[in-house]
């Protein structure tokens, strides 16, 4: 029997079958696994062209080489890694400073994986507070709620169902898709644990109308003693508005912001996954929420829902602090706004949308078709433009304006100008061909959660 050569045997691995419903029995060789893998994501889309996330896309040689130092830690680790401890606190006091944290206050934080982690811990932080203080005065505390907008991120309607917090949602209707206090006088009450606002929403990447709301509920307390927290979701603006707006009160320069969430993978340029909380001050985050563990060596505090993570956002996000510093990460904001306001202008100007986004404060371009074209949709564009490998979002809007669609297009500091004008030049001939040929998309049928979230307005 002939004996196979090195390419047949690496060709029978390659053309392995990849069992769909148990454990691969045998082994390959790495190369071939290897090629596998790749292989079967060709047809994923290009991250730097998906346009419909926030996530950072873009990595330095350097920035890249120090992940790749720090992946095989597991970051829980403080007895074995104490230096990536220390930057963590040492980040969290500079974040905490970032964001006009009170002087003369121990600041305390986490870095976490995602805003998702950091919405919970926050969210967690306020009923532990509001609960203690209900039980002191001898008050029931079975009946904990939230206040927050329909334009909430998904996260805040996982916290509160996880952890048995009641929803308050505040609607939105056409051409108003903010969250400000038109809705307070019929959701808040003494068992609303926090009011979260949001900097930089992911339907059309505008701001929460934080003073309407903060003034509100200064309103309240004067007139019935109940003392509300806010916490302010900053995924997206959290690492812009400091930058390019930074006489803008959307911070602890408020009083009643105890709590910021910000995603270091967003506009703070680390790739996936890395989230932060900060709190306004050390008293904020109960020391009941605090664990304290010995079997990784020395002991250690915890209070993080995740444990075991690999070490490589936290490190990234470090090198990009010291390597950008303010005016690096002002530089980058505003060549990234300036973009996206190119953009917009020319989407505008091609007359076959309509800006959605009134205040361009953040990189995101949100539109909806002009309403006299009516043989296509947000999903067609969406559709048509995927053909020339650009990703971008079409979604219907939350309760009670989801009769609006949307596109929406996140403008990321990878994009240059030529990109930029390429993309307008695609969104615009898709509109083209559309408006002669027309489009048969249907928007997807999800399950609404605001549906089961029973808004009181």
């Amino acid at each position: 029997m002939k004996q196979k050569s090195p390419f047949d045997m690496f060709f029978d691995e390659y053309n392995e079958d990849i069992p769909e419903d148990h454990f691969p029995r045998g082994s390959i060789s790495a190369h071939a696994a290897e090629a596998i893998v790749t292989s079967e994501t060709w047809s994923d889309a290009k991250p730097a062209m998906n346009l419909s996330s926030f996530v950072t896309t873009f990595t330095e040689p350097e920035a890249f080489d120090v992940a790749k130092k720090h992946y095989l830690k597991n970051y829980i680790d403080h007895d074995m890694y104490p230096q990536l401890f220390a930057m963590e606190a040492r980040m969290v006091r500079w974040l905490h400073q970032l964001w006009n944290g009170p002087k003369g206050v121990e600041p305390y934080g986490a870095a976490t994986i995602g805003s998702s982690e950091a919405c919970m811990l926050a969210g967690l932080a306020h009923k532990w507070n509001w609960r203690k203080k209900r039980e002191k005065a001898g008050r029931d505390a079975s009946k904990p709620n939230l206040v927050t907008g329909a334009n909430v991120q998904i996260v805040w309607e996982k916290f509160m169902r996880y952890f048995d917090v009641e929803p308050r949602i505040a609607a939105l209707k056409p051409g108003h898709y903010r969250f400000n206090s038109e809705h307070l006088d019929e959701l808040v009450d003494e068992n609303t644990i926090a009011v979260v606002a949001i900097a930089g929403q992911t339907f059309t990447g505008e701001d929460d109308a934080f003073r309407a709301i903060h003034n509100w509920l200064d309103r309240y307390q004067q007139k019935t003693g109940h003392d509300i927290p806010m916490h302010i979701d900053g995924a997206s603006g959290g690492f812009v508005n400091p930058f390019l707006y930074p006489n803008y009160h959307w911070d602890f320069r408020l009083p009643r912001v105890k709590s910021i969430n910000a995603s270091g993978h967003k506009f703070g340029l680390v790739p996936p996954g890395l989230g932060w909380v900060i709190f306004r001050e050390r008293s904020v985050f109960d020391e009941d929420l605090m664990f304290y563990v010995n079997y990784l060596g020395g002991e250690m505090p915890t209070a993080t829902l995740n444990f075991s993570r690999n070490a490589s956002p936290v490190a990234y996000q470090y090198y990009n602090f010291i390597r950008l510093g303010f005016e690096g990460y002002r530089d980058i904001m505003q060549h990234t706004l300036a973009n996206a306001q190119l953009l917009r202008h020319r989407l505008v100007k091609s007359g076959y949308f309509e800006i959605m986004n009134k205040t361009q404060r953040i990189p995101v371009v949100s539109m909806t078709l002009n309403s006299k074209y009516t043989n296509f949709n947000e999903y067609d564009i969406s559709d048509k433009v995927r053909e020339r490998g650009w990703v971008l979002s079409a979604y219907s809007m939350p309760p009670n304006a989801q009769s609006v669609n949307c596109l929406r297009i996140v403008v990321r500091p990878h994009l240059n100008l030529n990109a930029i004008e390429g993309l307008a030049d695609d969104i615009i001939h898709a509109c083209e061909w559309l408006e002669q040929h027309g489009g048969n998309a249907t928007p997807p049928k999800l399950h609404d959660p605001h549906k089961v979230a029973a808004s009181k307005c």
